[in-house]
């Protein structure tokens, strides 16, 4: 039974924790984001593409011009203290430090919002919008885990 024997000096937490070197973070980050950001912008593009042209040109535009406030004035602070939290971390962290706790909860408050949102009564070229504007200030706020990833 030697493989359940933990080493002296650490805890079976600190054993099974994912440890990576800290430069991998932003990039963990940047690729999450990224790919959210692009998977709610396909959504809304698939609800978006079957109205009626004027229609679908103002919700990709009303959703984009939001996104780039939603990437200005929210994602951007966000990813900014991210990355400064992650400059601050020692060379070994765990892989999933690359965003602090209250992040996460962020994220799971998102994920019901767009459950609720989506199950709700509201039109989907509406929804688009929404998620278009989520999806393209993820998408934009990616770029700066990957500016700083290649600095």
């Amino acid at each position: 039974m030697r493989f359940l024997q933990i080493p002296r000096g650490q805890s079976l937490l600190q054993r099974c924790r994912p440890a990576v070197l800290k430069f991998w973070l932003p990039a963990v980050a940047g690729v999450l984001w990224s790919g959210v950001g692009i998977a709610l912008c396909v959504t809304a593009c698939g609800w978006l593409l079957p109205t009626r042209w004027p229609v679908n040109a103002a919700g990709a535009a009303l959703g984009f011009g939001s996104g780039v406030l939603v990437h200005r004035f929210g994602f951007s602070r966000i990813a900014g203290r991210n990355i400064d939290r992650i400059a601050a971390q020692p060379d070994k962290v765990c892989l999933f430090a690359f965003q602090a706790w209250r992040s996460y909860l962020l994220i799971v408050v998102m994920v019901i919002l767009g459950y609720v949102l989506r199950h709700s009564h509201l039109p989907l070229p509406v929804l688009a919008v929404i998620y278009s504007a989520v999806g393209t200030g993820l998408v934009l706020s990616s770029t700066l885990y990957y500016r700083r990833l290649f600095k």
